[in-house]
């Protein structure tokens, strides 16, 4: 699942592609995550922490069910996985055949769609914090896929043949998903069915797939770095082989979240975090790699308009608020990405003085 950052390609001469770069014995010193951001636990060492929720009966005599299960969930770690949730296997099968079609072909073939100098949508070799010096052990596709209107088909890869009418499929399966599952949440938090995706004014969606190649020295990189995520609900598609990890005590435990067939990986974001009023737990989570197998995960992102209100949905009667004024959803962003940034620049200038130090 993709961070609230600014995604930026590596852009460097001497980074190869990481699907290049897999085949080296050492890691390029880009890839090298300070000691405490290494993984701290196995690519398959897998938890059966997190909830396994069937939708089934969801529309009747099981939504109470459901209700209550998503609700303890959110509260516990903003993560849950679903089951029987729609979603046509043979379309989910063909999403994944295509997108490792797609991380397969000749590197000039991708870059025809390089998302550098800021286009909406496309590929990325690698990424990074905008400001930070370490990239991340993958390769990206993103389609920009809701609204409808703001789509830009120059940017939606024309390879493997088909992609795109499967993309558009697909995009379409998961935006039902998550407005069923958006239903289920507001009525958890005590309101209407309607109320988070009418507080999302004009839902956003955007589609990333994630390729993470074979790693010389897995222990050593991140496929992803942690993060939460900046907007309301994401909606992942891992494959077999595992490497998403969560934690709920800021860091001093993490597990590794079982691949399930045929399941969707549910995380909540800091949109839904602060509708909530910090009820429901934004997921905190990064993803590791492994030197055995490649790894495809995809991931969609649910998201409100930019001018979205962010502020608590519902406020009991003695309930202190966690934000200080409602804010645009641009807003929020820009203030999580700016953190982000300083911390990035924080670090960096701390590693530098650490390196710059005189030796006793």
């Amino acid at each position: 699942m993709a961070p609230a950052v600014e995604v930026v390609a590596s852009g460097r001469p001497d980074i190869l592609p990481v699907g290049e770069a897999e085949a080296a014995k050492t890691l390029q010193s880009i890839f090298i995550r300070d000691e405490d951001e290494r993984p701290k636990v196995a690519y398959n060492n897998f938890s059966k922490d997190i909830p396994i929720i069937s939708l089934e009966g969801i529309e009747g005599k099981d939504r109470e069910r459901v209700k209550e299960e998503v609700s303890n969930a959110c509260k516990e770690w903003g993560l849950f996985q679903v089951v029987n949730h729609g979603v046509p296997k043979e379309l989910v099968q063909t999403m994944n055949q295509l997108a490792r079609e797609f991380f397969a072909l000749p590197a000039e073939e991708k870059l025809k769609y390089d998302m550098r100098g800021g286009k909406r949508g496309g590929f990325v070799v690698s990424s990074h914090l905008q400001g930070e010096a370490v990239l991340d052990w993958r390769e990206i596709c993103t389609y920009f896929s809701y609204p409808l209107h703001q789509r830009d088909y120059t940017r939606w890869p024309e390879k493997p043949e088909g992609w795109r009418d499967v993309v558009d499929k697909y995009s379409g399966a998961l935006m039902n998903l998550a407005c069923k599952l958006l239903e289920v949440i507001s009525e958890a938090l005590g309101l209407d069915a309607e109320a988070v995706t009418k507080a999302c004014v004009e839902m956003d969606q955007k589609v990333v797939i994630n390729y993470y190649p074979k790693c010389p020295q897995p222990d050593m990189t991140l496929g992803l770095k942690r993060h939460t995520d900046p907007g309301t609900i994401t909606i992942l598609l891992q494959d077999h082989v595992g490497g998403l990890q969560a934690t709920k005590d800021d860091g001093l435990n993490w597990i590794t979240v079982e691949p399930v067939e045929g399941a969707f990986v549910v995380n909540l974001g800091d949109h839904m975090h602060y509708l909530s009023n910090g009820k429901f737990k934004s997921a905190d989570h990064q993803a590791v790699v492994n030197s055995n197998s490649t790894r495809l995960s995809i991931a969609t992102f649910q998201n409100p308009a930019q001018d979205g209100i962010v502020y608590p949905l519902k406020l009991e009667e003695g309930e202190q608020c966690m934000m200080e004024e409602p804010i645009t959803f641009a807003q929020m962003y820009s203030r999580k990405m700016g953190r982000d940034i300083e911390l990035a620049r924080q670090k960096k200038l701390a590693k530098v003085g650490v390196e710059e130090a005189p030796k006793s």
